[in-house]
């Protein structure tokens, strides 16, 4: 009885804790996970915000419970107390510097565990006045530097700096003579001038979210002393830190500014490595957006003008917050098992690991061993179940990585995993049936067929994990196969039926094959199986099942048919080269066969290029060989591309041909100080394969100028002046730093030089002064290009001819003859041009009428040495004075003569009227009445006639001295176009238009009068046909 009533405490403890297991699993409660976490907070001093909210928001099941903690203490939350929960929230009532600033963190609990949020501070922000101290003021003489101090009051975060002349708003621009740091808030004058006489304050603006506070300090006053105006070298006065530490991601400002005379320009260069293409900016600023690793380095700025340079250096150092590589994630675990958990974080310096179990910290004890990134657990228990959190952190910042831990305590369980009820197996082959009851601790397996236990054997074997493997199937192993799983929890089994079929095998297997790109395929492959069961095919290339739908087009079943499987390959193409891999299948067995496919093509990309020796022109390329791809590699191409191209170039090699079994050559003909990269080609009978990738960027040498600059010219400018002109030279061509050019030039037949060098590379002009100078001299010009490494070749000899003067001498024997009533034509004798003083470019010919002043003349030029002019615009019947000049770039000269001219009265106004016409055989007669010309109109001299067929021929003029015309007519005329006009000594009159048709019946002849506005209609009639005329009066 004792042993009984032994049996029923232990059964009912084990059902117990049976029901408490499944009783929690029921209600699925999980810990709590952070959804929002708080933030940092920048807080503005004097806001009218009353309250600081920090969020904070968990999933948990059971809902969680929240506490907060600021600087490591519990926050106690009082009726009276200015903090208060909001759901998870922590709101802050009147928050104040003194007592609210500091570091805040989340703890949310529920019956799972603890977890604690990331730290979030909260920061109050404040900028107070500039000191009330009258600032001293600053004398300096004209053209030298000068530097202004702002000295910002205190302030949280940092401000931006703006500095006033005189008056607000009148800011001072950045404009590469001034600068004004945005680190210290200081103003800089590189070369001072008389403009910048005045008052100066510092503007300093600080942003806190959308509010925005400006102070401003005592102005101080800049004077100047007489100007010196000698040259000077630079002298870098805002300079960058030594060292310069940034985060990983960030944008990074180094500032560098000098003073000098002319004002310097400035050059950024990375001494350990090339410009990067996040380089933003130029001049006294270098901006890095989202700095890598990649930018550390040394810097240098360099100041340069024509006196000299100064450079400076200093490093960016790159750090970096944590950032997880690995974290650990919700883990169920048996009981009296074992676990390992790791995490493993990135940042600069190396974060140091923690660990949190709900909450509290966690370090080695008993069964419990903690080191570094690495939890270890014995032998689970129940009471290892709850919230673990992994803390990775280094000065930059912290990082949290949360999950539950739940141990479990089952009894087996077949209700998500039982045996399989129906097992089919191939004769001969090989079935496996898995035993995966859910228990813990894990449960031992035993196997029964009916009613005899199974062992291992040489057919039978029984794996660790209980599944149960059956080999070398045969007809008598079918029948009912039971599992028993059994822990200190309970027992339970399931149970499945053997059927043995047919085994499926490859009656036709695929065959290995060799094509090139492009080519076509079929691969066989044809199967038997047991026919009470569907087969399948599938294919796999090196393993990888292949996607029919995501081929794009280059595989396609070949077969309909069940027991084909037939793969068609179309557009071979290098990828597919492979073993191909056909499988027959059932839901009881499969057969696979496999063969090769070698497909041929260009040669794949070369690797590892690397450039060596680099000179001024030439380097030395290393490659590594690539695939082949089964066809041998006949040559090498090289290709480049500079900064100032991205297109990629065949370049010159030695030797010329690279042979397929080369893996260096020598790139020549280079353009020296230019940035290059390099990649390589391979290529063999089937074409050219793709491009390695590109070298690193290299800059070839500098060398002296090779090229002499083209586009030499000149003239113009004002008196004693030669003026010369170039084309700049392109970067392609300077070969080196410190590029200028220098000019050569001498009087046409005189013997010595004079020479002037003039700085930078954008130079396109120089201006040579002389009182010596005569005008329209000739000079001969030279030119040639230098840099830091040598000059460069002189170009051809150019002539270019100093300023030119006004024309001294003026046209003669001017004539003037009027042409019609509002034109004339005017002509003259040139000038000599042995008179010039520069080219001659035209004459210009002014008019006036009779009682004007020349001053109002009009004005019309001609381009050349044309001698004759023709003027239009003119008023009829109207007196004219005219005077003809000469003139060439430097002006106009003196006039001739003035001539008189009177235009001709104008033609008269009204048009022909009372037109009529007749036919006789091939002929029409047109009449009209005569125009006779008032008293300021010129006389008619005859009448101009335009005749068109239709509207798309074109017109023909006739001339008649009387008021009629016979004009031939082709025999099958319909209809035709005339216009009529009076002509004189004053031009042409105003058209009349008549529209003539030819018709039987009655003729008409519409007439529409200029002078009356509504039309009236005159009708003709006559025995044989009829004419209908619309008569309008149209302007040519």
């Amino acid at each position: 009885m004792a042993g009984a009533a032994g049996f029923v405490r232990t059964s009912l403890a084990v059902v117990t804790l049976l029901v408490w297991c499944r009783a929690q699993s029921s209600t699925r409660s999980y810990g709590p996970v952070f959804e929002e976490q708080p933030v940092h907070t920048l807080f503005p001093e004097g806001s009218a915000e009353e309250k600081v909210t920090r969020a904070c928001r968990a999933r948990a099941s059971p809902p969680a419970t929240y506490r907060w903690k600021m600087n490591g203490t519990e926050l106690k939350m009082e009726p009276d107390s200015r903090y208060r929960l909001v759901a998870g929230d922590l709101v802050i009532s009147n928050p104040v510097k003194a007592k609210d600033a500091g570091s805040y963190q989340c703890v949310a609990s529920n019956s799972r565990g603890t977890v604690v949020s990331r730290e979030a501070s909260l920061r109050f922000g404040f900028l107070q006045e500039f000191s009330a101290e009258e600032r001293d003021p600053v004398k300096i003489t004209e053209g030298w530097g000068v530097m202004f101090t702002c000295s910002p009051p205190p302030h949280y975060p940092g401000l931006s700096y703006r500095w006033l002349l005189n008056e607000f708003p009148n800011f001072i621009p950045a404009d590469g003579r001034r600068f004004v740091s945005q680190t210290t808030g200081n103003l800089y004058i590189a070369k001072t001038e008389a403009s910048d006489l005045g008052n100066y304050s510092c503007f300093a603006t600080s942003h806190i979210d959308f509010i925005t506070k400006s102070v401003f300090s005592k102005f101080s006053r800049l004077s100047l002393a007489a100007e010196d105006a000698r040259q000077y070298a630079p002298s870098i006065k805002a300079r960058f830190p030594a060292d310069t530490y940034a985060l990983a991601g960030q944008m990074v400002t180094l500032e560098c500014f000098a003073f000098g005379n002319p004002v310097p320009q400035i050059k950024w260069r990375k001494l350990d490595g090339s410009q990067s293409s996040k380089w933003i900016g130029s001049e006294p600023l270098l901006q890095i957006q989202d700095v890598g690793f990649e930018d550390e380095g040394t810097y240098e700025c360099e100041a340069e003008n024509i006196k000299g340079r100064d450079t400076y250096q200093g490093r960016i150092i790159i750090q970096a917050q944590p950032e997880w590589l690995k974290v650990i994630t919700d883990t169920e675990a048996d009981i009296g098992s074992d676990l390992r958990w790791s995490c493993a974080a990135a940042g600069k310096p190396r974060p140091a690991v923690r660990w949190l179990r709900d909450g509290q910290p966690l370090t080695s004890q008993n069964r419990i061993e903690v080191s570094g990134g690495e939890l270890r657990f014995s032998k689970l228990v129940l009471e290892d179940s709850g919230m673990y959190q992994c803390v990775a952190e280094n000065k930059h910042g912290t990082v949290y990585a949360s999950a539950e831990l739940t141990v479990q305590a089952l009894a087996p369980d077949f209700r998500l995993k039982p045996v399989k009820r129906l097992i089919p197996a191939a004769r001969s082959g090989k079935v496996i049936i898995p035993c995966q009851p859910r228990a813990a601790p894990k449960a031992t397996v035993l196997w029964t067929k009916g009613t005899e236990l199974l062992t291992n054997s040489s057919r039978v074997t029984i794996t660790t994990d209980g599944t149960l493997i059956l080999q070398n199937i045969s007809k008598s192993d079918e029948g009912k196969y039971t599992c028993f799983a059994e822990n200190f929890m309970g027992k339970a089994n399931s149970t499945g039926i053997l059927s043995v079929r047919d085994a499926t095998k490859i009656t036709l297997a695929p065959s290995s094959a060799d094509i090139n790109v492009g080519e076509n395929l079929t691969l066989q492959c044809h199967a038997s199986h047991d026919p009470t069961m569907d087969l399948t095919f599938t294919w796999s290339l090196d393993d990888f099942p292949i996607d029919f739908d995501k081929s794009e087009g280059h595989y396609r079943r070949a077969s309909a048919k069940e027991a084909v499987g037939d793969l068609s390959i179309s557009n071979a193409q290098l990828k597919h080269s492979g073993r191909y891999t056909c499988t027959a299948q059932t839901v009881v067995d499969s057969a696979s066969e496999s063969a090769t496919l070698t497909v041929r093509g260009p040669p794949g990309p070369p690797g590892g290029v690397v450039v060596r020796d680099v000179g001024d022109t030439t380097v030395l390329l290393s490659w590594s060989r690539g695939s082949d791809n089964h066809s041998p590699i006949a040559r090498y191409l090289v290709e480049a591309r500079t900064l100032l191209s991205s297109t990629w170039k065949q370049m010159r090699t030695n030797p010329a041909n690279i042979e397929g079994n080369a893996e260096t050559a020598q790139v020549v003909n280079l353009i020296p100080w230019m940035d290059y990269e390099f990649r390589v080609l391979a290529s063999n009978i089937l074409g050219v394969g793709e491009p390695s990738l590109p070298s690193s960027k290299i800059r070839t040498k500098e060398a002296a100028p090779t090229v002499a600059p083209s586009g030499l010219s000149g003239g113009g400018g004002a008196p004693n002046e030669l003026i010369i002109n170039w084309t700049p030279t392109l970067r392609d061509y300077q070969n080196g730093d410190g590029f200028g050019y220098i000019l050569s030039f001498r009087k046409k037949g005189t013997q010595g030089w004079l020479t002037a060098r003039v700085p930078h590379a954008e130079s396109l002009h120089y201006v040579y002064r002389n009182e010596s100078i005569g005008p329209y001299t000739p000079f001969e010009v030279k030119i040639k290009a230098y840099n830091r490494k040598g000059e460069g070749p002189e170009s051809l000899t150019a002539i270019v001819y100093s300023a030119e003067e006004e024309p001294k001498v003026a046209p003669f024997r001017v004539t003037a003859k009027a042409v019609l009533s509002s034109e004339m034509d005017v002509s003259w004798e040139p000038v000599e041009q042995g008179d010039m003083t520069g080219v001659l470019s035209g004459y210009e010919i002014r008019y006036w009428k009779d009682g004007d002043k020349e001053e109002a003349a009009d004005r019309v030029r001609t381009a050349g040495l044309v001698t004759s002019a023709h003027v239009t615009g003119l008023n009829p019947n109207t007196k004219y004075h005219v005077s003809v000049r000469a003139y060439n770039r430097a002006g106009t000269g003196p006039p001739s003569p003035s001539t008189n001219i009177t235009t001709t009265k104008p033609p008269p106004k009204r048009p022909p009227g009372n037109i009529s016409w007749t036919f006789s055989g091939s002929t029409v007669t047109i009449k009209w009445d005569p125009v006779v010309a008032k008293a300021d109109e010129s006389a008619v001299t005859g009448y101009k006639m335009l005749y068109r067929q239709d509207s798309h021929s074109a017109p023909t003029l006739y001339l008649a001295s009387k008021s009629r015309i016979d004009i031939p007519v082709p025999e099958d005329f319909t209809h035709a176009f005339v216009q009529i006009r009076v002509t004189g000594p004053g031009g042409d009159g105003i058209p009349a238009e008549v529209h003539i048709l030819r018709n039987s019946g009655t003729s008409m002849m519409v007439e529409d009068s200029v002078m009356r506005p509504v039309p009236h209609a005159v009708i003709v009639t006559t025995n044989s046909l009829v004419m209908v005329a619309l008569i309008s009066y149209l302007e040519l």
